[in-house]
């Protein structure tokens, strides 16, 4: 008797130890890229179809020198990651949805830590083949950060991240995603650096 409930004891050990290893290998191919930035505004004035300093107009241009003046110069934006999961049923690997249940991240530009978030709520990313995008909602002083710049300066770096020709090639994303599965959450066990180059 006692030997038969050692070996179904062992049996569910196997088991549970296949599943476990099945589904650390499921969140380790989980990947993640920097995608895009949207709606960019610094103190509250759109610079999407900017590309200069002087494409701002009278007003705008008021604005944000009086806002550089008093040392608050707010920006606001969505910054799109791009999450892919491989497990699509290819590969010997059965088709798995694998559900995002934070992204704690710390934002750098140009390698300077600025903020820190997490997403709102869950993001369950399909295992169909096709990709994921989680937005981030990004918000920081950018005198806090860049104050040494100049309004010229911070001018040029808001129009490189927001402008009418934005780019992410000075961003990158310092997170350890948690995932939830049916053993529990499971966390990253190391950060991920992400950046638009390359999935990580």
């Amino acid at each position: 008797m006692k030997k038969s409930i050692l070996i179904i004891f062992l049996s569910i050990a196997f088991i549970s130890g296949c599943s476990i290893v099945k589904t650390l290998t499921n969140v380790s191919r989980l990947k993640f890229k920097v995608d895009k930035i949207k709606d960019f505004n610094i103190s509250g004035i759109n610079i999407n179809n900017k590309s200069k300093i002087t494409d701002l107009n009278i007003t705008d241009a008021f604005t944000l020198t009086k806002a550089v003046s008093k040392g608050n110069l707010r920006a606001d934006f969505v910054l799109n990651i791009e999450a892919k999961n491989p497990n699509d049923g290819t590969g010997g690997h059965k088709a798995t949805d694998i559900k995002l249940k934070s992204f704690p991240f710390t934002l750098y530009i140009d390698d300077v830590e600025t903020v820190s978030g997490d997403i709102s709520e869950p993001i369950t990313v399909p295992g169909v083949g096709e990709n994921q995008i989680i937005s981030l909602n990004i918000g920081l002083d950018l005198i806090q950060f860049f104050k040494d710049k100049g309004y010229k300066g911070l001018m040029n770096l808001a129009l490189k991240l927001g402008g009418k020709n934005s780019s992410t090639s000075s961003i990158k994303i310092v997170a350890q995603p948690v995932i939830s599965t049916f053993l529990g959450d499971i966390k990253y066990p190391d950060k991920l650096t992400i950046v638009d180059t390359k999935f990580n």
